[in-house]
């Protein structure tokens, strides 16, 4: 598990290897992160974008950039925490993943952004 805290806001992440299939004649090797976004602050805060930058093996990187987290944009007050799992795919069996939240802060009506610290995927079987 990884953990990094930005502005009071905890991010954990811990990873799964869920296997690999053929799609459109290349194997893909999937992935689950499980992440927890706890609160520390002593302000009401809400989650309104995530934008990721996921890296494989051979140097390929994606950007994900979107509202929310699975359809959410969680609003968490002091001491509150919000769970999620979610996926990806790559075309090799190690890889990471990392980037930032944006959120709100409801006591300044600022906004800021947290970072989700890099982490490791990496399939059970591949010498990383």
């Amino acid at each position: 598990m990884v953990q990094q805290v930005t502005r009071g806001i905890k991010i954990s992440v811990e990873t799964t290897y869920e296997g690999s299939f053929y799609k459109n004649y290349k194997i893909q090797y999937a992935f689950g992160y499980t992440v927890t976004i706890e609160n520390q602050s002593k302000d009401s805060v809400q989650l309104n974008a995530r934008h990721w930058e996921i890296l494989d093996a051979l140097n390929n990187v994606e950007i994900v950039s979107g509202e929310g987290v699975i359809g959410k944009k969680p609003v968490l007050k002091p001491g509150e925490s919000h769970t999620y799992t979610s996926g990806c795919l790559l075309t090799s069996p190690f890889g990471a993943m990392q980037g930032h939240y944006s959120m709100v802060n409801f006591t300044t009506t600022k906004n800021f952004k947290v970072i989700i610290p890099t982490f490791k995927l990496s399939a059970p079987f591949a010498i990383n």
